[in-house]
């Protein structure tokens, strides 16, 4: 059997405000009369707190660091929520100011907002990021832009690292071509990438990957040139995520990919766009954009499968 979109009107209208968040004060909010709601904070590393529709929140939020900061004697945290970061993971050096410090927040037009980063020691990269929500959807724009702000040239890429809510399913549509005999490679145990992995929780079904559960090793890399992808959860929410994608140009993670996904047992989904490596000379930027959505969509009972033909209609329809 099949489970589907459930179908929803919109109509348009918005708002913008400042509020306190989870334990922050100063936190940007942009809503819709559509039943969207998007939270941003400037704390602590310049997050997504809520992306929500109709009152349900996709992103996942540990109760544990409600109102955390980053400050001398704190223990640190690895934070919860819509965390967008720079990489690549494995060769940027460590960039707490980044990831964990206090940036700037301001509401800089109607459904929209901007959070911009201090100058991160380590690396001496600045970073901003410009969120707009549609007035009469569900899609938001988020635009990240990297500046160097050192007199040095420096090689990175956009990270994306969204923690959505645990225990749903990733669907991934796949381009013909792909370095990887099944589409995707799994990490470990240890620093081992396995590029021929047997893991009963991951298929390929009518063009798709499929991830249907937490797998036997919780992070995952793909090299899809497609430029969207799916999470279902199970709170009925489809949040879908588009980007562009150069395949003609050097992907900096260590095995080309341009998504990875991670999952933490049924608690958490991480979801990562990557983009390509750039390098920059002191002062000059690069920006890159994703674009949200989110759907109501059933979460399939025992024994039933996505619609991934609809699936595929509903984000072209997204896109149009």
């Amino acid at each position: 059997m099949i489970a589907g979109a459930v179908d929803c009107v919109y109509d348009g209208g918005m708002k913008s405000s400042v509020m306190e968040f989870f334990g922050y004060d100063g936190c940007l909010v942009l809503e819709n009369d559509v039943g969207v709601r998007v939270v941003l904070t400037p704390l602590a590393g310049g997050r997504v707190l809520e992306y929500a529709l109709n009152g349900v929140n996709v992103l996942y939020l540990d109760p544990a660091q409600k109102g955390w900061r980053h400050q001398p004697g704190v223990p640190s945290v690895d934070p919860c929520g819509g965390r967008l970061d720079v990489g690549p993971e494995w060769t940027i050096p460590p960039h707490p100011d980044l990831w964990l410090g206090d940036w700037t927040g301001e509401i800089t037009g109607e459904g929209r907002a901007r959070l911009t980063s201090p100058r991160d020691r380590m690396t001496g990269l600045r970073v901003a990021r410009d969120f707009t929500l549609a007035a009469d959807s569900a899609c938001l724009c988020v635009e990240q832009r990297v500046t160097n702000d050192s007199a040095r040239p420096i090689s990175c890429c956009h990270w994306s690292r969204t923690l959505a809510t645990g225990g749903g399913i990733v669907l991934i549509p796949l381009s013909p071509e792909s370095r990887f005999p099944k589409h995707y490679i799994q990490y470990g145990p240890g620093p081992v990438m396995n590029f021929r992995p047997d893991d009963p929780q991951i298929r390929i079904r009518e063009g798709f990957l499929e991830i249907l559960g937490t797998p036997q090793r919780p992070k995952l890399g793909m090299d899809s040139t497609v430029g969207w992808f799916s999470y279902l959860t199970r709170a009925g929410l489809l949040f879908t995520k588009r980007y562009a994608v150069e395949s003609e140009r050097v992907y900096g993670e260590m095995a080309g990919l341009t998504i990875s996904i991670w999952y933490f047992k049924d608690e958490m989904c991480e979801l990562e766009p990557i983009g390509p490596l750039e390098r920059l000379a002191p002062g000059v930027s690069f920006s890159f954009s994703e674009e949200w959505s989110l759907l109501p969509w059933r979460y399939p009972a025992p024994g039933e499968c996505v619609d991934l033909t609809e699936l595929a209609a509903r984000v072209r329809k997204i896109e149009g």
